[in-house]
């Protein structure tokens, strides 16, 4: 083995298990240990077993782009092959202990099998690709309004004062120049808001009163209302634009909600596949399923 060889055993050890899932997956020829024609371009001999190139390009070629970067950095193609002979030595040694020959191996090998064929079956039967229209994913949007920001996207704040003279005297007072803030904490009555200098956060549906939330509409950044009567009393309200962080939150949940949906309904095209499968199949439980059904009755 050479100096380069032993310096990479430890990502050798991290790759060799992805390695061999690819194999029991792809082809199972350790299972077989079919030997290809000589005629072929090879690429290694190994205790006699040949690489060819068909077979390291197949190999290659089943690999990620991802993967292939990083083989890319790290000695190529080359370093690949070397890959590929440590694991045809690896699988020499458990030929060599009849591990090939282990029933629970070929169980799991057959069931991984079974897998890949299945999972070509529902991709040839749910060949349509999935697509939301806007109307469906506005009517999901709507259903979790309360994780979503609206298309007003601004923050609000607000004091509520017990009379009319007292919200006049400090709307003037906040455009020379007052803080909001600091004015909403002293004199405000409303004990929920009180304690955050009015601070509502983000803008929502049913946040505020209906007088409020009318007003809110119109209002500009950076603004404060006049005084706006309502049965509690008088309220000053301003509004102010929402961070970059809080905003691209938000466009973070839309494509979380975006892709449930998605997800949803391709659980209802698989669970169509199903229903039409079992419908043309005759279907007859055996006496022994009673232990199955007894079981799922206890829980």
């Amino acid at each position: 083995m050479t100096r380069t060889s032993n310096g990479s055993l430890n990502l050798l050890a991290i790759r060799f298990f992805t390695l061999l899932v690819g194999v029991i997956g792809g082809s199972l020829l350790f299972l077989t240990g079919c030997t290809p024609p000589p005629e072929e371009g090879v690429v290694a001999l190994v205790n006699g077993r040949q690489i060819t190139q068909t077979e390291f390009e197949a190999r290659w070629g089943e690999l990620a782009e991802a993967t292939k970067t990083r083989y890319e950095k790290e000695g190529g193609k080359r370093r690949f092959l070397d890959e590929l002979i440590t694991r045809e030595l690896l699988m020499q040694e458990a030929r060599k202990l009849g591990l090939d020959q282990n029933d629970a191996i070929r169980d799991r090998a057959q069931r991984y099998k079974e897998q890949l064929i299945l999972d070509e079956l529902l991709k040839d039967r749910i060949k349509t690709k999935i697509e939301l229209s806007s109307e469906e994913l506005d009517a999901f949007y709507e259903q979790h309004s309360q994780e979503l920001l609206t298309p007003l996207k601004v923050r609000v704040s607000q004091m509520l004062l017990p009379n009319i003279s007292a919200a006049k005297d400090l709307e003037k007072q906040i455009n020379q120049g007052g803080h909001f803030a600091q004015y909403a904490q002293r004199y405000s009555i409303d004990e929920k808001s009180k304690a955050k200098g009015g601070d509502l956060g983000p803008y929502r549906k049913d946040l505020v009163v209906a007088e409020v939330d009318e007003v809110i509409q119109t209002l500009k950044p950076g603004f404060v209302s006049a005084p706006i009567k309502t049965d509690a009393g008088y309220y000053l309200v301003m509004v102010s634009s929402l961070d970059t962080e809080i905003i691209q939150a938000d466009v973070a949940v839309r494509e979380r909600l975006r892709q449930e949906l998605l997800n949803e309904k391709r659980r209802k095209r698989f669970d169509d596949v199903i229903v039409d499968i079992r419908a043309k199949a005759t279907i007859r439980l055996k006496d022994a399923s009673r232990f199955v059904t007894d079981d799922v009755g206890k829980h």
